[in-house]
């Protein structure tokens, strides 16, 4: 396929970012500078737009780093990992802290708030460009060590940005944990948790002698717990690693987390299986 019929090609694009206005905005830029390229969807959040990703197949998605739920990070990270995905990812914040330099390197590529046109044009050029090198050889199909490349990218910029939240209030990483029990509070030590696990509107904090429930969200508790120990492995669990025992998989590749002494075991999902391909 050559450059001029790559262009022909009606490429399809997943816009997400929970403030209407900026949607709008960045819809109106892209008609602008790229009149070919389609909107299919668009996401008010990170998980919406992973769902979307997934039911859509859009050839680039637009990425807000930061949407309630998951963030554009987090969303990113689930759908890389799909299995119908093929396209391109940008990012687009209002700030410059998370790992700019990291996006040049080329895996990756984001716009910052107010997406001005003329790094737009940048942008479309550089997706059509990586879309098509990514046009299957005869024989060939998409490089592993591309993927995994991009999976490291997008760890190491998550790990940033969970560094940099730490870092924004000024907070080590969360020593006691404390938990209602009626009328009784009670505190966990942190390195006494197996795991944590979202339960409906709660999250369940499991150590080897109790289970409690507190109110505090998977995704705002993982930022403030040491990530040199602590690794989600699901949207809805963290683990705690020195509590695993091991991790299989089964038939059809799905890993699962067993842990010491506990008969609990907890999956591992597509979005975050790199952490244990060294298994």
């Amino acid at each position: 396929m050559t450059d001029n019929a790559v262009s022909s090609v009606v490429l399809r694009a997943l816009v997400a970012d929970d403030e209407r206005l900026l949607r709008e905005q960045l819809k109106s830029r892209l008609s602008e500078v790229w009149p070919e390229l389609q909107i299919c969807g668009e996401a008010r959040d990170g998980q919406e737009a992973a769902d979307m990703a997934e039911a859509l197949r859009p050839d680039v998605v637009f990425l807000d780093i930061r949407m309630p739920g998951l963030t554009g990070l987090e969303a990113a990270r689930e759908i890389v990992t799909l299995p119908s995905w093929s396209g391109e990812i940008v990012f687009v914040t209002a700030y410059d802290e998370y790992a700019v330099a990291a996006f040049e390197q080329g895996a990756l590529d984001y716009l910052l708030k107010p997406v001005e046109p003329e790094r737009l044009v940048q942008t479309a050029q550089r997706v059509k460009a990586r879309l098509h090198a990514r046009q299957p050889r005869a024989g060939q199909g998409e490089s592993r060590a591309d993927e995994t490349a991009l999976d490291a990218l997008l760890e190491k910029l998550l790990h940033a940005q969970q560094s940099m939240g730490r870092a924004a209030h000024h907070e080590p990483p969360m020593r006691w944990i404390q938990c209602a029990a009626g009328s009784t509070t009670k505190l966990i030590d942190v390195k006494d948790v197996l795991f944590f696990r979202s339960d409906e509107k709660y999250t369940r904090v499991q150590t080897r002698d109790q289970e409690a429930l507190i109110r505090t969200p998977i995704r705002e508790l993982l930022p403030r717990l040491d990530g040199q120990q602590f690794w989600q492995i699901h949207r809805g669990t963290i683990v705690n690693l020195s509590a695993i025992a091991a991790v299989t998989r089964d038939d059809t590749g799905r890993q699962r987390v067993h842990i010491s002494g506990h008969p609990e075991v907890l999956e591992v999902s597509r979005s975050f299986a790199h952490l244990f391909r060294a298994s």
